[in-house]
């Protein structure tokens, strides 16, 4: 105890003198001939001392491994996420089964129904022609390719129908897709890249959507089908951007919108793009072989020379009834895909059957102008129902009438894959092989349900 107290005495002593040394007010220190004052010193002792706490390594404890009976009890307590996430009630889709060719008349569960479920715009499902060059096809190359076309894959009459396809469009080359809704969203990102904009309609399909997604590019969205959205989009995008003017611009339409059924107006578009200096690629899956005097498409629609549209793309399994897709447009945009487009460079290539069924379909086309005029009667017979807008209701209607009246139609469904909002409604393909009997069965059947289920759920 006595040994202590000098020590004490004399710590607090010390501390007394450097108080008072840093409290006085001249209090300073000369360091290389500059007077530094007595506040700094601490401050920066302060600024050390949380630097050394900040970069020292942390105290860990040393771990304990865990007994065997520990790490059972971990494993039996772990359970893992769902792959998926769970179908909630109402989800599941319990789809009709066709049990025959899906024909403007087909058998869906064992019954003969009016068929106004399937895009076979010019009726040419089990047409015998069509079957034939199939058949011919099939005995002389088989089924498949085994290869893609920049390899071994290419056939003869994969040639034959690029060049069937680009004489009936009048443009100087086009490119076969060995399936249909690929080719879009190949065709987007082979051209459009990073940094690249695109002015696309917010009512595009999945495919056309995975495309601008795939693409990386700046995708900027319009009003659907609305000229004047259109009109003000690219105004805001160029309108004193230098940049803009240096990098490559894009216009993403479809003819026929597959989620509304509305007809972009493409003579409009051409005009903007234009005055804005944009390039427009056209998706025609729904168009092709039904608008136009001669089922050309959009651009003979509206009278738009074909040169005008930079890229065409178009499904060959609605109004040609067979399957795969291609790409239209000049040689350089062809030949560019041949090198940079995954969908034709790393897939096999169409089988050569399918091509010859393409080739008999435009052959068909054109021997038979008369099928075009079926279709738009049919579709003008059509043109006399009513909608509506709550799903459920439409599933009901739906059900009803292929129960009911053997029509079979279907509604439209939203996927989790969509990132856009689809409107609701009953979907209906009409063919040119519909008979006036089929349309009047459809309307009729349609509007005694609509008007049942409307009344029983209000």
């Amino acid at each position: 105890m006595d040994m202590a107290l000098p020590v004490v005495n004399a710590t607090a002593a010390v501390l007394a003198r450097v108080s008072a040394a840093f409290n006085a007010p001249l209090a300073r220190a000369v360091v290389f001939g500059v007077h530094i004052d007595g506040h700094l010193v601490v401050e920066g002792l302060l600024i050390a001392v949380i630097v050394f706490q900040l970069t020292r390594k942390s105290y860990k404890p040393p771990k304990k491994p865990l007994t065997e009976k520990e790490i059972d009890e971990l494993c039996d307590e772990w359970e893992p996420e769902p792959l998926c996430p769970p179908i909630k009630e109402g989800a599941r889709i319990d789809t009709p089964m066709l049990e025959s060719a899906a024909g403007p008349h087909t058998i869906v569960d064992g019954k003969e129904v009016v068929n106004f479920a399937s895009a076979n715009y010019l009726g040419l499902i089990g047409n015998e022609k069509i079957i034939d060059s199939c058949v011919g096809s099939l005995e002389k190359y088989g089924v498949g390719s085994c290869g893609p076309r920049g390899f071994y894959g290419t056939i003869d009459v994969h040639l034959d129908c690029e060049a069937k396809i680009a004489k009936f469009l009048g443009t100087p080359d086009s490119i076969l897709y060995s399936y249909g809704i690929s080719t879009i969203f190949s065709v987007i990102p082979a051209f459009c890249k990073k940094g690249d904009i695109i002015v696309a309609d917010e009512g595009v399909h999945w495919a056309v959507q995975n495309g601008l997604h795939l693409s990386r590019s700046t995708v900027v969205y319009f009003k659907h089908n609305d000229i004047a959205s259109l009109a003000s989009t690219l105004e805001k995008l160029t309108r004193g951007n230098k940049r803009a003017e240096k990098i490559r611009r894009y216009i993403v339409v479809e003819s026929i919108y597959q989620n509304s059924g509305q007809i972009a107006p493409l003579d409009e578009i051409v005009r903007l793009k234009e005055k804005y200096r944009f390039r427009v690629i056209l998706e025609e899956s729904h168009s092709f072989g039904v608008l136009g005097k001669s089922g050309r498409g959009l651009a003979e629609h509206y009278g738009v020379p074909i040169e005008k549209i930079d890229i065409i793309t178009a499904g060959m399994g609605n109004a040609l009834a067979t399957d795969g897709g291609f790409c239209t447009g000049s040689v350089r945009v062809v030949d560019h895909q041949r090198l940079s487009s995954s969908g034709y460079v790393f897939s096999a290539s169409l089988p050569p059957y399918l091509a010859s069924a393409a080739v008999s379909a435009v052959n068909y086309l054109e021997e038979n102008p008369s099928v075009l005029a079926n279709l738009r009667s049919n579709i003008a017979l059509l043109h006399k129902g009513s909608s509506t807008t709550d799903l459920d209701l439409l599933e009901t209607i739906a059900e009803r009438v292929l129960k009911e009246d053997s029509v079979f139609i279907v509604t439209s469904k939203k996927s989790n894959l969509d990132r856009r909002k689809l409107p609701v409604g009953i979907r209906l393909f009409v063919s040119a092989g519909h008979t006036e009997s089929d349309i009047s069965t459809l309307t009729s059947s349609l509007k005694r349900v609509s008007a049942s289920v409307l009344s029983d759920h209000f």
